[in-house]
């Protein structure tokens, strides 16, 4: 993924419980099956948190706030996206975040 200002990544935290990261690797790989060729989505990625033993999140980029907040808007964003719900990290306020990229090399 290459940056350049106005663009945008959300970060989606997700804490599956012991034994359920196989079933988060698989609804990841489902939901960007699904996704693939989303207007404005330009990729997305399944991290694992090397300081937080059982932490992982889903990065993904989009051209801009537009662009995601259409897709979100949109009929098929909860039906989408429901295989990683139940593995949100809930011991957050917010199990994700909104970022704008600023600056970019």
């Amino acid at each position: 993924m290459s940056g350049a200002p106005g663009r945008v990544r959300i970060l989606l935290h997700l804490r599956p419980a012991a034994g359920e990261v196989e079933a988060v690797e698989k609804a990841y790989h489902r939901i960007s099956e699904d996704l693939a060729g989303t207007p404005g989505l330009l990729g997305n990625e399944l991290l694992r948190e090397l300081t937080d033993d059982g932490a992982y999140a889903v990065l993904s980029e989009w051209e801009s706030m537009a662009a995601f907040k259409e897709w979100e808007a949109g009929s098929a964003h909860r039906g989408t996206t429901s295989p990683l719900r139940p593995y949100q990290d809930t011991e957050r306020p917010s199990p994700f975040a909104l970022f704008e990229v600023q600056a970019a090399y």
